[in-house]
């Protein structure tokens, strides 16, 4: 079935989850649906917050431009808008934009009647950033250890969040989810030269087909997970590799408060060394 009269036959009301017939209809190529319009005017007016933040200055530098959350010593209590308030409301937007795009994403796959593990995908990026922004602040007890919104101040809160803790690469979480982001790089450099090479012949060849893909995999390393298989391990990889990363940093400091390399000391005073 040709693409263009395949649109046709699933762009037809209904899947909705809230709203009803109220926003079911595209606009051109895009579904609009209700959370697509919560998400536009969350997005909207997270921006326009943004644009507001800077023109308070100190500068217009793209760079240097940033939206600090509350200082510390506000707790979790909201703060005047030029105090961090104002992070604290963008942050509000920001959560809103992201969820109802989620949502989005749940409508159009009921329409397609296909499973909902893109949103879920997508739902994992948001529980990180979640978990930066809402969780860990709220053990640690206070929205000041959120991370601000800019370039370098961004930059300069990683940085320093990594000295707080000596040396963050001793964290054996943030070991986990490295290895897993490595790890998923790799599986989808050999899943998309793997396509490549066979659906992209010589002049004059036929396309390969997918047990010619099987067969490279089995000569190569014994064993060939399949066309399913690997779709299914790149999912799993990537959804763990941002799980672990929340993990490592949620942990940094509501659960482990000095410095990661004092962590390994369990292992020196094993028993066995002495």
């Amino acid at each position: 079935m040709a693409l263009l009269s395949f649109e046709r036959k699933y762009r037809v009301r209904g899947g909705t989850l809230i709203g009803g017939d109220l926003f079911d209809f595209w606009v051109g190529p895009f579904y609009v649906g209700f959370f697509g319009v919560t998400a536009a005017l969350c997005a909207a007016v997270g921006t326009a917050l943004i644009v507001y933040g800077a023109s308070l200055g100190p500068t217009w530098d793209i760079w240097r431009i940033s939206i600090d959350p509350p200082d510390v010593s506000y707790g979790l209590r909201l703060a005047p808008l030029q105090e961090g308030g104002l992070w604290q409301v963008i942050t509000f937007f920001a959560l809103g934009s992201f969820v109802s795009w989620a949502l989005r994403e749940v409508e159009i796959a009921r329409k397609l009647g296909i499973g909902l593990h893109v949103p879920v995908a997508f739902s994992m990026a948001i529980f990180a950033y979640f978990t930066l922004e809402v969780i860990r602040p709220i053990w640690m007890g206070a929205w000041g250890y959120g991370f601000p919104y800019g370039i370098f101040s961004h930059l300069e809160w990683v940085s320093n969040t990594g000295y707080k803790y000596v040396n963050f690469h001793y964290n054996p979480v943030h070991m986990v989810a490295i290895t897993l982001f490595f790890t998923t790089t790799f599986a989808l450099a050999l899943h998309g030269s793997l396509i490549l090479s066979a659906v992209n012949p010589g002049k004059g060849e036929e396309v390969k087909t997918p047990e010619h893909e099987d067969s490279f995999f089995r000569d190569v390393m014994g064993y060939s997970i399949g066309t399913l298989g690997i779709h299914r391990l790149g999912l799993f990889l990537a959804l763990s590799a941002v799980f672990f990363s929340a993990v490592c940093i949620v942990i940094s400091g509501p659960i482990w408060s000095q410095g990661w390399p004092e962590w390994w000391n369990w292992w020196k005073n094993l028993p066995i060394w002495s």
